[in-house]
């Protein structure tokens, strides 16, 4: 609910502090006396595309302070916090606007975006008039309003899931048919490359290996006569024949030493041990450099082997493993591709008879609603003097989505036998305003905590009609808030807060005040919007029988 509006040198407004109330707020006034100018500063303040110039003749800058009052579930509040924004019970809304042009919005004291406003008034504020294009009059939003009437939220919950659904396996099977046509223009190429692979069947490693044992073979012939003659010079012959005789005649002289060759001793036989290993080591390199004489053949041909198929796939000879993982992979992919595409296709075909039976279950509903809404217009429109008309919402079928597949339209006939059309082309002025009213009246039933403005939305009716407009403008604000610019003294009577709007010029500068009218103050302008300039005794008395109701 809008608690208050505070306006600083905005056109024609120097300063003006407003409060509102619950319930129908009426604001009346002279013709150009400025009404549109509060809607307008109401509008800036809310981030809504309007005037570019809006600062008054001679301020620096002008300024519109909005304070609205939000419940418990109030949708704002979702706003709020996903803009990470202060959310409380009270939302105070601030834009100033430079004479340079710079525009400056905040929440809470908080810096905001245009952006932010308008999504914040969206369910802060709804506008609606006779040229009501945005609203009520836009075909686009009547399958939204529809849907609000007949509370589908959990049913269009289950046809966008069934549509998001049907969109993910008809995604999983055209990706799974492009992969396998792409997979059958190289199936020859595959089945060869892979068998190829299989054939060969190389090991992380291997090329290293055999390049080493390549290499040890080469040079085997060399390294075996070095080898041999070192196997030699270790032996009996040599070293360790040597460091036996010489332990033997230390131990001989042992006996006669006092110990002294003790040591000398030891380190031979330990010398001894170690040579027997080098031996041994020696002895077994040199064995391994037996080899047979095609061994050498083989190991380089299977380097080649593996070297080539890893130049032709332009991989590293140890990456050949994974590859041949990968082309098995992709022609057990091929061979079982077309099992695949029939588990997919039955797949898709389950969630699209899944989602046609939500949507079939959803169209039922807003049937069930249209009728629904058309016997509760019915209902409004005799008060309105339009009992003659006809409303009726249509349902088409549209291109299937995630909010179903219906098309929605609201006609009208006005008049018995006449054909139906949108309500834009078919009604008048005053026939629209008073359609836009009874529609507005079926479809906020329930609503609650969105400010609901209507500019003159009584043009072109009076008498009893402008009564029954009245009391449709005061039903639609029963719990609710309900802002209305009006030229009709029926309509303004049945306000619980009355506003006038008068123009005034002082030194030659015209501004326009905006003040809330006690009882007194509101007979007098009920009387002067019954007879004109001129306020006679009659012109009261048919004021206080007006607001007596």
């Amino acid at each position: 609910m809008l608690r208050s509006l505070s306006v600083r040198d905005v056109l024609l407004i120097d300063a003006l502090d407003l409060e509102f109330g619950a319930g129908l707020n009426v604001l009346t006034g002279e013709t150009g006396a400025g009404k549109s100018i509060l809607l307008d500063a109401l509008g800036f303040v809310l981030g809504w595309r309007g005037r570019a110039d809006i600062v008054r003749q001679g301020a620096e800058a002008g300024e519109v302070v909005a304070e609205f009052e939000l419940g418990a579930d109030h949708p704002a509040r979702a706003i709020l916090a996903a803009a990470d924004l202060p959310v409380g019970d009270e939302l105070l809304l601030r834009r100033v606007n430079s004479t340079d042009g710079r525009k400056r919005g905040f929440v809470n004291d908080r810096r905001v975006s245009a952006e932010v406003l308008r999504s914040l008034s969206d369910v802060l504020v709804e506008l609606h008039g006779q040229h009501d294009d945005r609203g009520l009059l836009d075909p686009k939003g009547h399958r939204t309003l529809l849907d609000a009437f007949g509370d589908t939220d959990a049913m269009r919950a289950k046809v966008r899931a069934a549509w998001r659904a049907l969109a993910e396996a008809e995604k999983a099977l055209a990706a799974r048919r492009t992969a396998l046509d792409a997979a059958a223009r190289d199936a020859e190429y595959l089945r060869h490359a892979a068998k190829e692979l299989a054939d060969l069947s190389p090991e992380p490693g291997e090329e290293e290996d055999l390049d080493a044992r390549r290499r040890l073979m080469q040079a085997a012939e060399k390294i075996a006569v070095d080898v041999a003659k070192a196997d030699q010079a270790l032996g009996f012959e040599g070293a360790e024949g040597r460091i036996s005789d010489a332990m033997r005649w230390l131990e001989d002289a042992a006996g006669r030493a006092e110990g002294g060759l003790d040591a000398a001793i030891e380190a031979l036989g330990r010398a001894l041990v170690e040579l027997g290993e080098a031996q041994g080591a020696v002895a077994d390199f040199g064995e391994s450099l037996r080899y047979d004489a095609h061994e050498l053949e083989r190991v380089e041909e299977r380097l080649f082997a593996i070297r080539g198929l890893a130049r032709k796939h332009n991989v590293l000879p140890d990456d050949l493993p994974g590859l041949a993982d990968d082309f098995a992979a992709r022609v057990a992919d091929l061979e079982g591709g077309e099992a695949d595409i029939a588990g997919l296709a039955k797949a898709r075909d389950t969630a699209r008879a899944q989602y046609e039976a939500e949507a079939a279950a959803l169209t039922a509903a807003r049937a069930e609603a249209a009728a629904g809404l058309d016997a509760a217009m019915a209902a409004e429109l005799a008060p309105l003097k339009l009992e003659r008309a006809v409303f009726e919402t249509v349902l088409s079928e549209a291109e299937p989505g995630p909010e179903g597949v219906d098309g929605v339209t609201f006609t009208v006939a006005t008049n018995p036998g006449a054909p139906a059309g949108p309500l834009n082309k078919i009604a008048s002025g005053g026939e629209l305003s008073r359609f836009l009213l009874a529609l507005k009246v079926c479809l906020t039933r329930g609503m609650s905590g969105l400010t609901m403005i209507f500019d003159e939305i009584d043009r072109g009716v009076g008498g009893a009609t402008a009564d029954a407009v009245g009391r449709r403008l005061a039903s639609v604000a029963t719990g609710a808030q309900v802002l209305v610019v009006t030229h009709s003294p029926q309509v303004a009577a049945l306000g619980a807060h009355h506003f006038r709007v008068a123009k005034s010029e002082t030194d030659g500068v015209t501004t326009t005040r905006v003040a809330p009218l006690e009882a007194d103050e509101r007979v007098d302008e009920i009387a002067r919007m019954l007879a004109g300039d001129v306020i006679t005794d009659e012109a009261r008395s048919a004021a206080k029988v007006l607001l007596k109701g």
